[in-house]
């Protein structure tokens, strides 16, 4: 059997195509590499340079370099101490009450007959405006004196429970959470939804037919199936708590006092509004660290738990 010789040559051919091809395919990426290093990488790194000198934001000729006098500051800071907590309390509190308020909306448009479409934008359509008008709508809703929740609250006959929501340091953080739930719950509610559609009916009937009534089918059939898309949402609300900062900008600017700061909030007052860029990029790197570890252990968390389920 004679084995059939390739052309003199074609080997060279080829490895000039590939060549050709290899160039073009650097050069598309080359724009997309420069744009992403000078505005992502080269920035991150510049920051961590910064963070350790007393930068104005303004004036690199009085720059000097400080050490690590700015980390010593964030831990020896009872303002940073205060909006460390109220960002582990609001991240907290978002990724149990958005999920829990985005399953229980999912699970109702899921078995509703007539126009789901209708209920699905409905609830949805929170999430398209932004957090600034967001921010100013719930302003209006709890302002002390026309508020639309005091006014309500008035007329029902319950005079002293109109407060002053986001003046008394005693319900900031609550109206904030209320109102960034409001706002977040129906992008999680697309989520579930999308999971509860890949959940096989012949499940819920067979456990139907063994006699488990709604909620036990939920509990011990359907939920479990939706492992994936709990470990999605609640990853993302992680993220998503521990960098609000619209509602907080619109709503309160950080008070009364200083009581409602995050710290996303506090990175912006302290570098732009105080003039102290180099202990806002301290800041800034000591709120990246936060968000690396966390959603690294709930993602451990949450994937040991599907594998269980």
């Amino acid at each position: 059997m004679q084995t059939k010789r390739l052309p003199r040559g074609q080997p060279a051919v080829k490895s000039n195509r590939k060549a050709r091809f290899d160039l073009h395919y650097y050069l598309f990426l080359l724009p997309a590499f420069l744009l992403f290093t000078g505005f992502i990488v080269a920035p991150a790194i510049s920051s961590i340079y910064y963070s350790f000198t007393n930068f104005d934001g303004v004036n690199p000729a009085t720059m000097n370099f400080i050490g690590a006098a700015n980390y010593k500051e964030m831990i020896d800071s009872d303002r940073v101490h205060n909006a460390f907590k109220n960002t582990i309390i609001l991240t907290v509190s978002l990724m149990i009450l958005e999920n829990i308020v985005a399953l229980v909306l999912a699970v109702l448009v899921d078995q509703v007959r007539w126009f789901k479409n209708f209920f699905r934008s409905v609830f949805y359509l929170p999430v398209l405006i932004s957090g600034i008008v967001m921010g100013f709508i719930w302003t209006i809703l709890y302002n002390f004196n026309f508020g639309a929740i005091n006014q309500i609250l008035t007329k029902l006959g319950l005079e002293s429970w109109a407060i002053d929501w986001l003046g008394d340091q005693r319900y900031t953080m609550i109206s904030i959470i209320v109102a960034t739930v409001w706002k977040g719950a129906g992008y999680y509610m697309i989520i579930y939804l999308a999971a509860l559609q890949g959940v096989p009916q012949d499940l819920g009937e067979a456990s139907r037919i063994d006699g488990a009534n709604r909620w036990q089918q939920f509990r011990h059939v359907t939920f479990p199936l939706l492992a994936g898309a709990v470990t999605v949402c609640m990853t993302l609300a992680l993220i998503n708590g521990l960098k609000v900062f619209d509602q907080i900008a619109v709503m309160t600017d950080g008070g009364p006092g200083f009581t409602s700061e995050t710290m996303t909030y506090i990175i912006y007052k302290v570098a732009f509004a105080e003039g102290r860029q180099g202990f806002g990029t301290a800041l800034a790197i000591g709120l990246f660290a936060l968000i690396l570890i966390t959603t690294a252990i709930q993602t451990f968390i949450l994937r040991k738990r599907e594998v269980q389920l």
